[in-house]
Protein backbone atom coordinates (compact mmCIF):
# COMPACT_ATOMS: atom_id res chain seq x y z
CA UNK A 1 0.00 0.00 0.00
CA UNK A 2 1.23 3.47 -0.85
CA UNK A 3 0.94 5.70 2.23
CA UNK A 4 2.52 9.17 1.89
CA UNK A 5 4.28 9.63 5.23
CA UNK A 6 6.84 11.63 7.15
CA UNK A 7 8.31 11.52 10.64
CA UNK A 8 8.93 14.82 12.45
CA UNK A 9 12.07 14.44 14.58
CA UNK A 10 14.51 16.62 16.55
CA UNK A 11 17.90 16.27 18.26
CA UNK A 12 16.29 16.41 21.72
CA UNK A 13 13.06 16.76 23.67
CA UNK A 14 11.79 20.32 24.00
CA UNK A 15 12.63 21.21 20.41
CA UNK A 16 9.01 21.89 19.44
CA UNK A 17 8.03 18.61 17.75
CA UNK A 18 4.46 18.54 19.06
CA UNK A 19 3.58 22.13 18.16
CA UNK A 20 5.18 21.84 14.73
CA UNK A 21 3.56 18.47 14.00
CA UNK A 22 0.11 19.74 14.97
CA UNK A 23 0.44 22.94 12.96
CA UNK A 24 1.67 21.01 9.91
CA UNK A 25 -1.22 18.56 10.12
CA UNK A 26 -3.71 21.39 10.45
CA UNK A 27 -2.17 23.19 7.47
CA UNK A 28 -2.45 20.09 5.30
CA UNK A 29 -6.00 19.47 6.47
CA UNK A 30 -6.93 23.00 5.46
CA UNK A 31 -5.67 22.10 1.98
CA UNK A 32 -8.31 19.36 1.91
CA UNK A 33 -6.00 16.41 2.56
CA UNK A 34 -7.02 13.39 4.64
CA UNK A 35 -4.35 13.41 7.36
CA UNK A 36 -3.61 10.71 9.94
CA UNK A 37 -1.32 10.95 12.97
CA UNK A 38 1.01 8.64 14.88
CA UNK A 39 3.39 9.02 17.81
CA UNK A 40 6.67 7.16 18.35
CA UNK A 41 7.00 5.52 21.74
CA UNK A 42 4.60 5.00 24.66
CA UNK A 43 3.53 8.64 25.19
CA UNK A 44 -0.15 9.34 25.93
CA UNK A 45 -0.30 13.14 25.89
CA UNK A 46 1.09 13.98 22.44
CA UNK A 47 -1.56 11.79 20.73
CA UNK A 48 -4.20 13.85 22.57
CA UNK A 49 -2.88 16.94 20.78
CA UNK A 50 -3.06 15.09 17.47
CA UNK A 51 -6.64 14.14 18.26
CA UNK A 52 -7.47 17.78 18.95
CA UNK A 53 -6.16 18.72 15.49
CA UNK A 54 -7.56 15.81 13.49
CA UNK A 55 -10.65 14.81 15.43
CA UNK A 56 -9.47 11.17 15.35
CA UNK A 57 -7.33 9.09 17.64
CA UNK A 58 -3.60 9.03 17.07
CA UNK A 59 -1.76 5.72 17.16
CA UNK A 60 1.41 4.81 19.07
CA UNK A 61 4.24 3.20 17.09
CA UNK A 62 6.49 1.40 19.55
CA UNK A 63 9.16 -1.22 18.79
CA UNK A 64 9.33 -2.50 22.34
CA UNK A 65 5.61 -3.18 22.50
CA UNK A 66 5.38 -4.41 18.92
CA UNK A 67 7.46 -6.46 16.46
CA UNK A 68 8.68 -4.85 13.25
CA UNK A 69 6.19 -6.89 11.20
CA UNK A 70 3.43 -5.99 13.66
CA UNK A 71 4.36 -2.31 13.42
CA UNK A 72 4.09 -2.35 9.65
CA UNK A 73 0.64 -3.90 9.93
CA UNK A 74 -0.29 -1.22 12.49
CA UNK A 75 0.66 1.49 9.99
CA UNK A 76 -1.10 -0.23 7.08
CA UNK A 77 -4.34 -0.43 9.08
CA UNK A 78 -4.10 3.10 10.43
CA UNK A 79 -2.92 4.79 7.23
CA UNK A 80 -5.29 3.17 4.74
CA UNK A 81 -6.92 5.86 2.62
CA UNK A 82 -4.82 8.71 4.03
CA UNK A 83 -3.36 11.42 1.80
CA UNK A 84 -0.66 12.03 4.40
CA UNK A 85 0.42 10.33 7.61
CA UNK A 86 2.45 12.44 10.05
CA UNK A 87 4.35 10.69 12.84
CA UNK A 88 5.78 12.68 15.72
CA UNK A 89 9.11 11.40 17.03
CA UNK A 90 10.04 10.80 20.65
CA UNK A 91 12.94 12.40 22.59
CA UNK A 92 16.04 12.91 20.45
CA UNK A 93 15.99 11.20 17.05
CA UNK A 94 18.49 8.45 17.96
CA UNK A 95 17.50 8.07 21.63
CA UNK A 96 16.50 4.46 22.26
CA UNK A 97 15.26 2.56 25.29
CA UNK A 98 18.70 2.56 26.90
CA UNK A 99 21.55 5.06 27.07
CA UNK A 100 23.77 3.19 24.60
CA UNK A 101 21.29 1.99 21.96
CA UNK A 102 19.07 3.37 19.22
CA UNK A 103 16.71 0.39 19.56
CA UNK A 104 13.15 1.66 19.82
CA UNK A 105 14.14 5.21 18.86
CA UNK A 106 12.42 7.42 16.31
CA UNK A 107 15.27 6.48 13.97
CA UNK A 108 14.50 2.80 14.53
CA UNK A 109 10.81 3.36 13.77
CA UNK A 110 11.61 5.42 10.65
CA UNK A 111 13.91 2.64 9.42
CA UNK A 112 11.37 -0.11 10.11
CA UNK A 113 8.63 1.79 8.26
CA UNK A 114 10.70 3.36 5.43
CA UNK A 115 9.60 6.77 6.66
CA UNK A 116 11.26 9.99 5.38
CA UNK A 117 12.28 12.28 8.25
CA UNK A 118 11.91 16.04 8.62
CA UNK A 119 14.40 17.30 11.23
CA UNK A 120 13.34 20.25 13.42
CA UNK A 121 16.31 22.25 14.71
CA UNK A 122 16.06 24.77 17.54
CA UNK A 123 18.09 27.70 16.22
CA UNK A 124 17.83 30.13 19.11
CA UNK A 125 21.26 31.43 20.17
CA UNK A 126 23.24 29.65 17.44
CA UNK A 127 24.63 30.24 13.94
CA UNK A 128 27.44 28.19 12.34
CA UNK A 129 27.14 25.67 15.18
CA UNK A 130 23.81 24.68 13.63
CA UNK A 131 25.71 23.23 10.67
CA UNK A 132 27.77 21.05 13.01
CA UNK A 133 24.60 19.86 14.71
CA UNK A 134 22.82 19.03 11.46
CA UNK A 135 25.88 17.31 10.00
CA UNK A 136 26.20 15.25 13.16
CA UNK A 137 22.54 14.19 12.99
CA UNK A 138 22.76 13.24 9.30
CA UNK A 139 26.13 11.50 9.48
CA UNK A 140 25.65 9.60 12.74
CA UNK A 141 23.93 6.78 10.85
CA UNK A 142 24.48 6.30 7.09
CA UNK A 143 20.78 5.45 6.66
CA UNK A 144 19.47 8.37 8.72
CA UNK A 145 16.38 8.83 6.46
CA UNK A 146 16.61 12.61 7.11
CA UNK A 147 15.24 14.26 3.98
CA UNK A 148 14.67 17.87 5.01
CA UNK A 149 15.21 20.46 7.73
CA UNK A 150 12.91 22.92 9.48
CA UNK A 151 14.46 25.78 11.46
CA UNK A 152 12.60 26.54 14.70
CA UNK A 153 12.60 29.81 16.66
CA UNK A 154 13.93 31.87 13.77
CA UNK A 155 12.88 35.32 12.57
CA UNK A 156 11.98 35.91 8.95
CA UNK A 157 14.85 38.38 8.67
CA UNK A 158 17.47 35.86 9.80
CA UNK A 159 16.04 32.81 8.05
CA UNK A 160 17.40 33.38 4.54
CA UNK A 161 20.95 33.87 5.87
CA UNK A 162 20.79 30.76 8.06
CA UNK A 163 19.36 28.73 5.20
CA UNK A 164 22.12 29.81 2.80
CA UNK A 165 24.81 29.01 5.36
CA UNK A 166 23.37 25.57 6.16
CA UNK A 167 22.90 24.53 2.53
CA UNK A 168 26.49 25.59 1.69
CA UNK A 169 28.00 23.78 4.68
CA UNK A 170 26.02 20.62 3.95
CA UNK A 171 27.09 20.63 0.31
CA UNK A 172 30.75 20.91 1.37
CA UNK A 173 30.31 17.56 3.11
CA UNK A 174 28.44 15.99 0.21
CA UNK A 175 24.85 16.35 1.48
CA UNK A 176 22.22 17.88 -0.81
CA UNK A 177 19.55 18.39 1.83
CA UNK A 178 16.83 21.06 1.55
CA UNK A 179 15.98 23.56 4.24
CA UNK A 180 12.19 23.56 3.98
CA UNK A 181 11.25 26.62 5.99
CA UNK A 182 11.15 28.13 9.43
CA UNK A 183 8.98 28.42 12.54
CA UNK A 184 9.04 31.93 14.07
CA UNK A 185 8.83 32.77 17.75
CA UNK A 186 5.08 32.89 18.37
CA UNK A 187 2.66 31.88 21.11
CA UNK A 188 1.01 29.54 18.61
CA UNK A 189 3.98 27.19 19.03
CA UNK A 190 4.29 27.37 22.83
CA UNK A 191 2.82 24.51 24.88
CA UNK A 192 3.12 24.27 28.66
CA UNK A 193 4.77 21.30 30.37
CA UNK A 194 4.43 19.56 33.72
CA UNK A 195 5.86 16.52 35.50
CA UNK A 196 4.60 13.92 32.99
CA UNK A 197 5.36 16.04 29.94
CA UNK A 198 2.99 18.46 28.25
CA UNK A 199 -0.21 19.58 29.90
CA UNK A 200 -3.26 17.89 28.38
CA UNK A 201 -5.08 19.66 25.52
CA UNK A 202 -8.33 20.13 27.45
CA UNK A 203 -6.44 22.29 29.96
CA UNK A 204 -5.27 24.79 27.34
CA UNK A 205 -7.81 27.49 26.64
CA UNK A 206 -8.16 28.33 22.96
CA UNK A 207 -5.88 25.50 21.81
CA UNK A 208 -7.74 24.92 18.53
CA UNK A 209 -7.46 28.61 17.64
CA UNK A 210 -3.78 28.59 18.55
CA UNK A 211 -3.06 25.56 16.36
CA UNK A 212 -5.07 27.13 13.57
CA UNK A 213 -2.95 30.28 13.78
CA UNK A 214 0.19 28.12 13.75
CA UNK A 215 -1.06 26.36 10.61
CA UNK A 216 -1.62 29.67 8.85
CA UNK A 217 1.88 30.84 9.82
CA UNK A 218 3.50 27.64 8.50
CA UNK A 219 1.52 27.96 5.27
CA UNK A 220 3.55 31.13 4.68
CA UNK A 221 6.94 30.14 6.16
CA UNK A 222 7.24 26.47 5.18
CA UNK A 223 7.34 24.83 1.74
CA UNK A 224 4.37 22.52 2.26
CA UNK A 225 4.50 21.30 -1.35
CA UNK A 226 8.09 20.13 -0.85
CA UNK A 227 7.15 18.30 2.37
CA UNK A 228 4.24 16.59 0.63
CA UNK A 229 6.56 15.59 -2.23
CA UNK A 230 8.98 14.04 0.28
CA UNK A 231 6.09 12.17 1.95
CA UNK A 232 4.90 10.83 -1.40
CA UNK A 233 8.40 9.58 -2.20
CA UNK A 234 8.13 6.99 0.60
CA UNK A 235 8.14 3.45 -0.81
CA UNK A 236 5.11 1.19 -0.73
CA UNK A 237 4.47 -0.60 2.55
CA UNK A 238 3.90 -4.33 2.64
CA UNK A 239 2.73 -6.39 5.58
CA UNK A 240 1.24 -9.71 6.52
CA UNK A 241 -2.32 -10.34 7.62
CA UNK A 242 -1.24 -11.94 10.89
CA UNK A 243 2.09 -11.78 12.66
CA UNK A 244 3.74 -13.82 15.36
CA UNK A 245 5.06 -10.67 17.01
CA UNK A 246 3.28 -8.33 19.35
CA UNK A 247 0.83 -5.87 17.87
CA UNK A 248 -2.85 -5.38 17.35
CA UNK A 249 -2.65 -7.57 14.24
CA UNK A 250 -1.39 -10.38 16.45
CA UNK A 251 -4.22 -9.66 18.85
CA UNK A 252 -6.79 -9.97 16.08
CA UNK A 253 -5.45 -13.42 15.30
CA UNK A 254 -6.81 -15.09 18.44
CA UNK A 255 -10.44 -14.65 17.50
CA UNK A 256 -11.88 -12.97 14.44
CA UNK A 257 -15.49 -13.32 15.49
CA UNK A 258 -17.32 -10.28 16.90
CA UNK A 259 -17.43 -10.32 20.67
CA UNK A 260 -14.34 -12.50 21.04
CA UNK A 261 -16.38 -15.71 21.16
CA UNK A 262 -18.95 -14.55 23.73
CA UNK A 263 -21.71 -12.04 24.26
CA UNK A 264 -20.94 -8.35 24.71
CA UNK A 265 -20.29 -6.96 28.20
CA UNK A 266 -20.54 -3.37 29.39
CA UNK A 267 -17.26 -2.10 30.84
CA UNK A 268 -17.10 1.24 32.63
CA UNK A 269 -14.04 3.23 31.52
CA UNK A 270 -12.95 6.24 33.62
CA UNK A 271 -12.56 9.24 31.32
CA UNK A 272 -12.27 12.84 32.45
CA UNK A 273 -9.63 15.43 33.40
CA UNK A 274 -8.10 13.03 35.94
CA UNK A 275 -8.13 9.82 33.86
CA UNK A 276 -7.26 10.10 30.19
CA UNK A 277 -4.25 7.84 29.43
CA UNK A 278 -5.33 4.95 27.22
CA UNK A 279 -3.63 3.21 24.31
CA UNK A 280 -5.87 3.05 21.24
CA UNK A 281 -4.61 -0.49 20.55
CA UNK A 282 -5.69 -1.62 24.05
CA UNK A 283 -9.21 -0.29 23.62
CA UNK A 284 -9.50 -1.84 20.15
CA UNK A 285 -8.44 -5.22 21.52
CA UNK A 286 -10.92 -5.06 24.41
CA UNK A 287 -13.68 -4.16 21.98
CA UNK A 288 -12.61 -7.09 19.79
CA UNK A 289 -12.99 -9.30 22.86
CA UNK A 290 -16.57 -8.12 23.25
CA UNK A 291 -16.18 -5.26 25.71
CA UNK A 292 -18.53 -2.35 25.14
CA UNK A 293 -16.68 0.59 26.72
CA UNK A 294 -18.99 2.94 28.63
CA UNK A 295 -17.30 6.20 29.73
CA UNK A 296 -17.91 7.68 33.16
CA UNK A 297 -16.27 10.42 35.23
CA UNK A 298 -14.94 9.78 38.76
CA UNK A 299 -14.79 13.59 39.05
CA UNK A 300 -18.28 14.55 37.94
CA UNK A 301 -20.61 11.51 38.04
CA UNK A 302 -22.37 10.56 41.26
CA UNK A 303 -22.96 6.94 40.29
CA UNK A 304 -21.65 4.35 37.87
CA UNK A 305 -23.45 3.68 34.59
CA UNK A 306 -26.09 0.97 34.86
CA UNK A 307 -25.48 -2.65 33.88
CA UNK A 308 -21.69 -2.70 34.12
CA UNK A 309 -19.82 -6.00 34.31
CA UNK A 310 -16.32 -4.57 34.75
CA UNK A 311 -14.27 -1.43 35.37
CA UNK A 312 -11.23 0.07 33.64
CA UNK A 313 -9.18 2.87 35.22
CA UNK A 314 -6.38 4.27 33.07
CA UNK A 315 -3.65 6.69 34.04
CA UNK A 316 -3.78 10.45 34.16
CA UNK A 317 -3.45 13.16 36.79
CA UNK A 318 -5.58 12.15 39.81
CA UNK A 319 -3.04 13.86 42.09
CA UNK A 320 -4.06 17.21 40.59
CA UNK A 321 -7.72 16.54 41.39
CA UNK A 322 -7.39 14.77 44.74
CA UNK A 323 -9.82 17.07 46.66
CA UNK A 324 -12.53 16.74 44.00
CA UNK A 325 -12.09 12.98 43.60
CA UNK A 326 -12.18 12.50 47.35
CA UNK A 327 -15.17 14.81 47.66
CA UNK A 328 -17.20 12.60 45.34
CA UNK A 329 -17.83 10.20 48.21
CA UNK A 330 -20.96 8.62 46.76
CA UNK A 331 -19.14 7.31 43.67
CA UNK A 332 -16.04 6.30 45.65
CA UNK A 333 -18.12 4.14 47.95
CA UNK A 334 -20.03 2.57 45.07
CA UNK A 335 -16.77 1.63 43.32
CA UNK A 336 -15.41 0.16 46.55
CA UNK A 337 -18.54 -1.94 47.04
CA UNK A 338 -18.49 -3.21 43.47
CA UNK A 339 -14.78 -4.12 43.47
CA UNK A 340 -14.40 -5.43 47.04
CA UNK A 341 -17.79 -6.69 48.12
CA UNK A 342 -19.18 -7.86 44.79
CA UNK A 343 -15.89 -8.77 43.11
CA UNK A 344 -16.54 -6.83 39.88
CA UNK A 345 -13.61 -7.39 37.47
CA UNK A 346 -11.35 -4.35 37.47
CA UNK A 347 -8.11 -3.28 35.82
CA UNK A 348 -6.40 -0.13 37.12
CA UNK A 349 -3.13 1.37 35.85
CA UNK A 350 -0.92 4.08 37.36
CA UNK A 351 -3.31 6.98 38.09
CA UNK A 352 -6.21 4.55 38.24
CA UNK A 353 -4.28 2.44 40.74
CA UNK A 354 -3.59 5.56 42.83
CA UNK A 355 -7.32 6.35 42.90
CA UNK A 356 -8.23 2.84 44.11
CA UNK A 357 -5.90 3.06 47.12
CA UNK A 358 -6.91 4.16 50.60
CA UNK A 359 -5.47 7.65 50.26
CA UNK A 360 -4.04 9.94 47.61
CA UNK A 361 -1.89 13.01 48.30
CA UNK A 362 -1.80 16.25 46.34
CA UNK A 363 1.36 18.13 45.31
CA UNK A 364 1.75 19.60 48.81
CA UNK A 365 1.54 16.14 50.38
CA UNK A 366 -1.91 16.61 51.90
CA UNK A 367 -3.70 13.26 51.92
CA UNK A 368 -7.31 12.70 50.91
CA UNK A 369 -9.48 9.58 51.28
CA UNK A 370 -9.65 7.61 48.02
CA UNK A 371 -11.66 4.52 47.00
CA UNK A 372 -10.00 2.10 49.43
CA UNK A 373 -10.27 -0.97 47.21
CA UNK A 374 -6.48 -1.43 47.39
CA UNK A 375 -4.28 -0.96 50.48
CA UNK A 376 -1.76 1.87 50.66
CA UNK A 377 -1.45 5.58 49.99
CA UNK A 378 -0.16 7.38 46.88
CA UNK A 379 2.17 10.26 47.75
CA UNK A 380 4.62 12.52 45.85
CA UNK A 381 8.07 10.96 45.62
CA UNK A 382 9.90 14.18 44.77
CA UNK A 383 11.45 12.63 41.67
CA UNK A 384 10.70 10.41 38.72
CA UNK A 385 10.11 6.83 39.86
CA UNK A 386 10.76 3.62 37.90
CA UNK A 387 10.84 5.19 34.45
CA UNK A 388 10.76 3.12 31.27
CA UNK A 389 9.74 -0.14 29.66
CA UNK A 390 9.14 -3.31 31.66
CA UNK A 391 8.33 -6.97 31.13
CA UNK A 392 5.71 -8.06 33.67
CA UNK A 393 5.36 -11.65 34.87
CA UNK A 394 3.78 -13.45 37.80
CA UNK A 395 5.81 -13.29 41.03
CA UNK A 396 3.86 -15.84 43.06
CA UNK A 397 1.07 -17.73 41.37
CA UNK A 398 -1.11 -17.35 38.31
CA UNK A 399 -4.00 -14.91 38.58
CA UNK A 400 -7.17 -14.35 36.62
CA UNK A 401 -5.44 -12.57 33.76
CA UNK A 402 -1.74 -13.49 33.79
CA UNK A 403 -0.44 -17.06 33.98
CA UNK A 404 2.80 -18.30 35.50
CA UNK A 405 4.68 -18.83 32.23
CA UNK A 406 3.55 -15.59 30.54
CA UNK A 407 4.90 -12.07 30.15
CA UNK A 408 3.07 -8.87 29.24
CA UNK A 409 4.86 -5.69 28.20
CA UNK A 410 4.33 -2.39 29.94
CA UNK A 411 5.73 1.01 30.83
CA UNK A 412 6.17 3.03 34.04
CA UNK A 413 6.48 6.81 34.32
CA UNK A 414 5.32 8.50 37.51
CA UNK A 415 6.36 11.06 40.12
CA UNK A 416 4.02 9.69 42.80
CA UNK A 417 4.73 6.41 44.59
CA UNK A 418 2.72 4.11 46.83
CA UNK A 419 3.27 2.78 50.32
CA UNK A 420 2.10 -0.57 48.90
CA UNK A 421 2.80 -1.16 45.19
CA UNK A 422 1.78 -4.82 45.43
CA UNK A 423 3.87 -7.96 45.10
CA UNK A 424 1.81 -10.35 42.98
CA UNK A 425 3.85 -9.62 39.83
CA UNK A 426 7.43 -8.81 38.98
CA UNK A 427 8.49 -6.01 36.61
CA UNK A 428 11.86 -6.40 34.89
CA UNK A 429 13.74 -3.94 32.71
CA UNK A 430 14.38 -5.17 29.16
CA UNK A 431 18.12 -5.52 29.81
CA UNK A 432 17.40 -7.73 32.83
CA UNK A 433 19.54 -5.60 35.16
CA UNK A 434 16.73 -4.31 37.40
CA UNK A 435 13.46 -5.73 38.64
CA UNK A 436 10.92 -5.00 41.36
CA UNK A 437 7.63 -6.23 42.76
CA UNK A 438 4.41 -4.66 41.53
CA UNK A 439 0.67 -5.20 41.03
CA UNK A 440 -2.16 -6.22 43.35
CA UNK A 441 -3.69 -9.21 41.56
CA UNK A 442 -6.30 -10.84 43.78
CA UNK A 443 -9.66 -12.25 42.76
CA UNK A 444 -10.93 -10.27 39.76
CA UNK A 445 -8.74 -7.23 40.48
CA UNK A 446 -5.50 -6.31 38.67
CA UNK A 447 -4.12 -2.95 39.83
CA UNK A 448 -0.66 -1.38 39.85
CA UNK A 449 1.61 1.33 38.50
CA UNK A 450 2.63 -0.27 35.16
CA UNK A 451 0.72 0.77 32.06
CA UNK A 452 0.00 -2.44 30.15
CA UNK A 453 0.20 -2.93 26.39
CA UNK A 454 -2.47 -5.58 25.93
CA UNK A 455 -1.65 -6.62 22.34
CA UNK A 456 1.68 -7.96 23.65
CA UNK A 457 -0.42 -10.64 25.39
CA UNK A 458 -3.86 -10.70 23.71
CA UNK A 459 -5.03 -13.47 26.04
CA UNK A 460 -5.01 -10.93 28.89
CA UNK A 461 -7.79 -8.94 27.19
CA UNK A 462 -9.74 -12.08 26.37
CA UNK A 463 -9.53 -13.34 29.95
CA UNK A 464 -10.71 -9.98 31.27
CA UNK A 465 -13.72 -10.07 28.95
CA UNK A 466 -14.47 -13.70 29.86
CA UNK A 467 -14.19 -12.89 33.58
CA UNK A 468 -16.68 -10.07 33.09
CA UNK A 469 -19.06 -12.50 31.37
CA UNK A 470 -18.71 -14.97 34.23
CA UNK A 471 -19.35 -12.24 36.76
CA UNK A 472 -22.42 -11.12 34.82
CA UNK A 473 -23.74 -14.67 34.86
CA UNK A 474 -23.14 -14.90 38.61
CA UNK A 475 -20.38 -17.49 38.29
CA UNK A 476 -17.36 -15.22 38.75
CA UNK A 477 -18.13 -13.20 41.89
CA UNK A 478 -14.80 -12.77 43.62
CA UNK A 479 -16.64 -11.65 46.74
CA UNK A 480 -14.33 -10.47 49.49
CA UNK A 481 -11.33 -12.40 48.18
CA UNK A 482 -9.05 -9.37 48.24
CA UNK A 483 -9.99 -8.36 51.78
CA UNK A 484 -9.27 -11.88 53.03
CA UNK A 485 -5.96 -11.87 51.16
CA UNK A 486 -6.83 -15.09 49.30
Amino acid sequence: MQIPRILVAAPASGSGKTAVSCALMQAFQERGLCVRACKCGPDYIDPMFHQTVLGVDSRNLDLFFCSRDGLRNELLLHGEGADLLVTEGVMGYYDGRAMDTDAGSSYDVATALDMPVILVINCRGAALSLAAQVLGMIGFRPDSNIRGILLNRVSGMLYSRLKTMLVQELKKEGFDLPVLGYIPEDDAFCIESRHLGLVTPRELEGLEARIGRGARILSETVDLDAILSIARSAPELTGREKTSGSGISAGRAWNDSPGGGGGPVRIGIARDEAFCFYYKANLELLEKAGCRLIPFSPLHDRELPKGLCGLLFGGGYPELHAPELSGNRQLREEIRRQVLERGMPCIAECGGFMYLQEEIADREGKRYPAVGAVPGAACPAGKLKRFGYVNISVAKKSNKYLKKEETIKGHEFHYWDSTDCGDDCRAQKPDGKRSWNCIHARGNLFAGYPHLYLPSLPEFARRFADTCREWKAGRGNGGRMYERGI
